[in-house]
């Protein structure tokens, strides 16, 4: 496959012309790269597990790791699970549109690769006009992981998910910087008390206060068993970049291991809680 099409979306007739090129390429089976308020997502309609398998080969992501499907009202997410709880309307009124997932019993639209042959599906309404334009123009479900080669780090502008996936992708609708960066929070309620299975913008308190009552958070990653999430494989969003964790008494001792280790200071970034080094 050539390189991707990046459709500008920043103009009324431009963005109209992105979404209808992206509505029919989605309607047809094919992958589309749109963007959403946490990451650039990697598009397929959520009910056709055809599609759905593009997205696995182009990420080369592991069949047992399941995907997030995006809708853009909530009568859309009625669709594509089982039952609504009290609960998950309640959150969803509070914090949709935006970066939070709910995990429900499935409904039986959604086939099996979506959510690992799973009894559970994870929703999210993104709060990205470019996205829930398409959703709109479609009127299915998409399934959407983040636009990135699987177990790299996401992408959070167009031009990330073309050197990434370009070659993988017919269509990249560039919808700018993404607001967020990180992924959406990811709350399991069909566990009791409801869990949080990722962390995102939205914490443990804020979901608590909204449900008026206790939320606990997964703490360690794992595989046992089915997972009902993405970001729960043990290794996940992994950089390219080396990372040294070090001491250092001043800017002399932090320059030397740095000199040590066959570095130099303009290829190095430093976080430091203190002894901050000068810019130099």
């Amino acid at each position: 496959m050539r390189d991707a099409q990046v459709a500008p979306t920043h103009t009324p007739a431009l963005l109209d012309a992105a979404v209808r090129r992206a509505t029919e390429l989605l309607r047809a089976g094919d992958l589309v790269a749109l963007p959403t308020e946490t990451v650039y997502g990697l598009a397929a309609n959520a009910l056709d597990a055809r599609a759905v398998s593009r997205i696995f080969a182009a990420k080369g992501r592991p069949s047992h790791n399941p995907v997030i499907v995006h809708i853009s009202s909530i009568d859309m997410a009625r669709q594509c699970v089982r039952d609504w709880p009290k609960a998950a309307d309640r959150l969803a009124r509070v914090f949709w549109p935006g970066p939070l997932t709910l995990v429900l019993r499935r409904a039986p639209c959604i086939p099996d690769i979506i959510t690992a042959g799973g009894d559970t599906v994870g929703v999210r309404w993104p709060s990205h006009p470019v996205i829930e334009a398409v959703i709109e123009s479609c009127g299915f479900p998409l399934a959407a992981p983040s636009a990135n080669v699987s177990n790299r780090l996401s992408a959070t502008t167009a031009e990330h998910v073309r050197r990434g996936l370009g070659h993988r992708v017919q269509l990249i609708l560039d919808g700018g910087p993404c607001a967020i960066g990180i992924e959406s929070t990811v709350l399991d309620l069909t566990a009791k008390p409801p869990r949080i299975l990722r962390p995102g913008l939205i914490g443990e308190s804020a979901l608590a206060a909204a449900l008026g009552k206790r939320v606990i958070s997964m703490s360690m990653p794992n595989n046992h068993g089915r997972l009902r999430s993405p970001g729960r494989l043990p290794r996940h969003y992994t950089s390219k970049a080396r990372v040294y964790i070090w001491n250092w008494r001043n800017e002399a001792a932090l320059r030397l291991k740095i000199a040590e280790h066959g570095l130099t200071t303009k290829g190095c970034h430093v976080l430091a809680r203190s002894r901050v080094p000068s810019s130099r």
